[in-house]
Parts: structure tokens; sequence; C-alpha cells
């Protein structure tokens, strides 16, 4: 599969669509499946379209099948952290639409593909950028993003195809989020700037809503 011929199934339109509506995903690691409904509700109410649960969160598939079951089906629930083949077909029977990987193995990516899964695969350079779309990925999780500054995402924005998302993850906050927009980042990962293990619906709506304001105002 080469850049030009990327993944359009159904999960990957339905999850393109909502970032279109909202470029935040909100990853929550290490929320446990007894949080996860609230915590997700309340990122909803306050306008977001993407949540991410991790794998390395406890029980985290059950998480995302409670998330499933209760969300509008215009959210996209997904995996994060998805470090093995056999990890998407798990995801994928848990009723995620999309994975999220912090590396670009080409094997995941392609079973990603296989179960019929939007696939996000990170990358830190534009050698493993254009390997990774070539091996099916049709989103790019530019991580860490502390490494990877908005003058890196402008230059990256230049030969990357139009139609690929960046989404710049690790270190984003409100405050640096419009220089990422602005340098031609498609969205962005929220990790512990919104969420945090422990956390309750109340601390994670009040978070939301600064970074739901920051993306406006940029």
């Amino acid at each position: 599969m080469t850049t030009q011929d990327q993944t359009t199934g159904p999960a990957s339109c339905a999850v393109r669509e909502a970032l279109a509506r909202c470029p935040l995903v909100a990853i929550l690691r290490g929320i446990p499946p007894a949080d996860a409904l609230s915590v997700a509700q309340a990122l909803v109410e306050k306008g977001f379209t993407l949540i991410e649960v991790p794998l390395n969160s406890p029980a985290p598939l059950r998480s995302i099948e409670i998330m499933r079951r209760h969300l509008p089906a215009d959210i996209c629930i997904g995996a994060g952290t998805v470090l093995s083949p056999g990890s998407c077909a798990d995801v994928a029977q848990a009723g995620g639409q999309w994975v999220v990987m912090p590396h670009s193995d080409a094997a995941v990516i392609q079973a990603a593909t296989t179960h019929g899964l939007s696939c996000a695969a990170g990358v830190a350079t534009p050698s493993e950028a254009f390997a990774a779309l070539n091996a099916g990925a049709d989103m790019l999780k530019l991580f860490p993003a502390e490494m990877l500054p908005p003058s890196v995402v402008k230059a990256w924005r230049a030969v990357i195809p139009a139609s690929v998302p960046l989404l710049p993850v690790g270190g984003i906050n409100p405050q640096n989020l419009s220089d990422y927009m602005n340098a031609g980042a498609s969205g962005f990962g929220l990790g512990s700037a919104l969420y945090r293990a422990g956390d309750n619906a109340d601390i994670v709506r009040q978070r939301a809503s600064a970074f739901f304001q920051a993306w406006r105002d940029g």
C-alpha cells in the first residue's frame, strides 16, 4: 500500500469525521472500568469525540466495551499502547474502532487493517512516517511531541500528504496547542494534562474545558 492509497474503510472514515469535529483525543491511561463511563460522559459533554484507553490500563477492554455500549455512536472509542498484532483482534471484539501505537511496527498496522480498525502509528522521523504509511497506517502519532516542536511539524507538513492527519502526543497542553495547530497539526493526543489515574469526572471536565477553549481560541 502506498501513501496515495490509504485506508478508507468505515472505521477510518468515522475516526476522521470525529477528528474533523474535534481534534482533541482524550488519552485515559490508567482508568479503571468503574470510572470509565462517568469520565467519558464528562468528555463528551465538553465536545470530545475521540477517546483512547491505553492497553496498559486496568481491564482496558472492559472500559472500551462499557464506553461503546453507552456512548453515542458518533463518539469513536479506541485503544492506545497497542504493541502486538493479536491485540488488534481483542480491540475490535471489544467494540473499538481504532488503535494507537507508540511505534510503527508494520505487523501491528497490518493487523489493525485486517480487523477493520483505523490506525495511528507512532513515529519520530520522516523515514518512520513514510514506512508506516506504506504499511497501511492512516494517521501519524508524532511521539514524543516534546522532541518534535511546532517547527518540526511544519517541516513534516511540507512533505507528508495533506490528507494524512498528524497528531502530536506527549507534552501537549492548553498553552502550546495553538503553536502546533498553526504549524499544521491535525489533532492532539492529550494525556496527563487531561486525565491522571484516580481523577474523577469533575476534574476531567474542568481540564477538558480548558483544552476545548484553547482549541477554539487557536
